[in-house]
């Protein structure tokens, strides 16, 4: 059994509790938090709770999953992999990529095994459209669209004073948008620049409610992302859609996962439908945390790097980071020089 602890009993805690339940071989041992009143809805039925990682970490815990505010990610990561534990991590990974790299080098230096918190990829659209892409069904590809249009109201952001500022939450690019932005770059490749406009329009926070960017990727391809915590009265639209000479593809709804249109040069119309409606039979498939969990135990047990590795991770807060600078100096923004030194 890989056993598994969790820091940070909030909201997103439920999803790592219930995808570690449902991995065969996989255990749930401990739970971490500084809440006494909260830990006590964790740990239970012979799961340990603990108030101080550094207690929790002397036990024979594998893997540590990071669930706290994303401010607190790196001190926490770095404390797991010292102590020799692999660690999930949620995204944001981090709010600097100064504090990225410090956990990457230090799971590295410990020789422990990092992933970040991306479930998207692992939509039944998502992965179907990254299969076309594989294949080449796209041709040369002209642009791609990312859209976020979504609500998180005033109570959202009070109902905890983390939410909306620049220290611990970073905004809808950093808390939202990031996971729309890994797959961005999961489909596109590398971004070769970025410009941005930000705007904190209608949230009373700290940090931007609206942001728009363009984007040029290695390839020539270009792209756009629309992202914005300000639609009323409720989540609008989540998409992805890509362009290419030889086909056109386009995953929306509410959350990216059902298939908008689908329409290809070697793929026949009855073809086409047969996918749409096979994906719209479950369109949410496999939950993804249960799939970076059930990944996180594969790669332990393959001694292998886990599919959204830490530098994977860097990748999308990479593009955030990037976003971030343009809009704060109205110039644009090359990637090139926000790479990992080694």
């Amino acid at each position: 059994m890989i056993r598994y602890g969790i820091v940070g009993c909030g909201h997103i805690a439920k999803k790592h509790v219930a995808a570690i339940e449902a991995v065969e071989g996989a255990e749930l041992v401990a739970v971490c938090d500084t809440n006494e009143e909260r830990l006590r809805e964790f740990a239970k039925d012979g799961i340990e709770g603990y108030t101080d990682l550094a207690d929790m970490l002397k036990t024979n815990v594998d893997v540590v999953c990071i669930c706290t505010p994303s401010g607190l990610h790196p001190k926490l990561t770095i404390q797991a992999a010292e102590a020799k534990k692999h660690v999930i991590v949620e995204k944001p990974m981090a709010l600097t990529l100064e504090d990225a790299d410090r956990m990457i080098e230090a799971c590295e230096r410990n020789g422990v095994k990092m992933a970040v918190v991306h479930p998207n990829r692992f939509r039944p659209a998502v992965a179907e459209l990254r299969r076309q892409l594989d294949r080449g069904a796209f041709g040369k590809i002209g642009h791609a669209n990312a859209t976020v249009r979504w609500n998180r109201n005033q109570a959202y952001y009070d109902q905890a004073p983390w939410r909306g500022t620049k220290e611990m939450d970073g905004g809808v690019l950093m808390n939202q948008a990031i996971h729309n932005m890994d797959l961005l770059l999961w489909m596109m490749g590398d971004v070769e620049e970025v410009a941005s406009y930000h705007a904190t329009r209608i949230r009373n926070i700290e940090a931007e409610d609206t942001s728009v960017s363009v984007i040029k990727f290695k390839s020539g391809a270009l792209g756009v992302l629309e992202a914005a915590v300000t639609i009323y009265p409720k989540n609008l639209e989540e998409s992805l859609s890509i362009f290419g000479e030889k086909g056109t593809a386009i995953i929306g709804g509410p959350t990216a996962n059902w298939i908008k249109h689908w329409k290809f040069e070697d793929i026949s119309d009855e073809e086409a439908e047969t996918t749409i409606k096979r994906i719209d039979e479950d369109p949410f498939g496999v939950p993804g945390h249960q799939c970076i969990i059930q990944d996180m135990t594969d790669a332990i047990r393959e001694d292998r790097t886990p599919v959204v590795s830490g530098e994977e991770g860097r990748k999308a807060l990479s593009l955030v980071i990037a976003c971030q600078q343009s809009a704060e100096t109205g110039k644009p923004v090359r990637m090139d020089d926000l790479q990992r030194k080694k």
